[in-house]
């Protein structure tokens, strides 16, 4: 089992409770990544015992090399057609924090490195509402679409990422604020705020710096 299931548990002078909350996590991702039927599986997956995984899904989703799921996160996906139908990929080095949901009714793929801060949310559907006369639990969800968040994203604390329909990509090594509500796609090194979300910056490789929507050169405390 990979050593990243230790966290701080290298340092001196560790609680000794803590040292029981980490053996169980290590046994529960040994477990988890032995009899679960995953699409595939990687090495020294690290998941808390508190994630709210079915096996029952389990052939829908797929994961790489050290990824890490923290306590109370739920990873979700339904309606699955088959051995080939997997929703969910999680590549290699993907941290998934405390109370994340990722939820899929189509496809959903985090590419290697990204980091998906506590409590946000990554949804490919969402819940109908047109019809005034039923209520909301009852019409059902939406057609939804498809979320590619490319390599090295950091995801902030409370962010939502959801997307009606077609295809969402948030470009590579782009960061998604704090709360921010993403629904459309963004380019690679995005700075991402707001609700609804809107570019605060981006790096520019051919000007080899970091511009507003403009065009102009900016700084971080302009971007905020």
């Amino acid at each position: 089992m990979s050593n990243r299931c230790l966290n701080s548990s290298t340092m001196p002078a560790e609680d000794p409770l803590n040292l029981l909350s980490i053996a169980a996590t290590k046994l529960h991702s040994w477990w988890v990544g032995c009899t679960y039927p995953f699409a595939y599986k990687g090495r020294n997956l690290c998941m808390h015992r508190t994630v709210r995984l079915s096996r029952r899904i389990a052939p829908g989703i797929g994961y790489g090399n050290n990824v890490i799921i923290r306590n109370h996160a739920w990873i979700n996906t339904f309606d699955l057609e088959g051995p080939e139908d997997i929703k969910i990929r999680i590549d290699d080095s993907c941290v998934i924090n405390a109370q994340c949901v990722i939820s899929a009714k189509n496809n959903i793929h985090l590419k290697r490195g990204v980091m998906l801060s506590a409590c946000s949310l990554v949804m490919d559907h969402n819940h109908a509402y047109e019809d005034t006369h039923r209520l909301i639990q009852d019409q059902g969800l939406t057609e939804g679409g498809k979320i590619i968040i490319e390599e090295g994203c950091w995801i902030g604390h409370g962010a939502a990422i959801v997307c009606g329909r077609g295809v969402l990509v948030l470009g590579r090594n782009s960061v998604v604020a704090a709360n921010a509500l993403v629904t459309k796609s963004f380019p690679p090194h995005s700075v991402i705020v707001g609700n609804p979300a809107r570019l605060a910056r981006q790096y520019d490789p051919e000007q080899g710096m970091w511009v507003g929507p403009t065009g102009r050169r900016v700084v971080a405390a302009e971007a905020s």
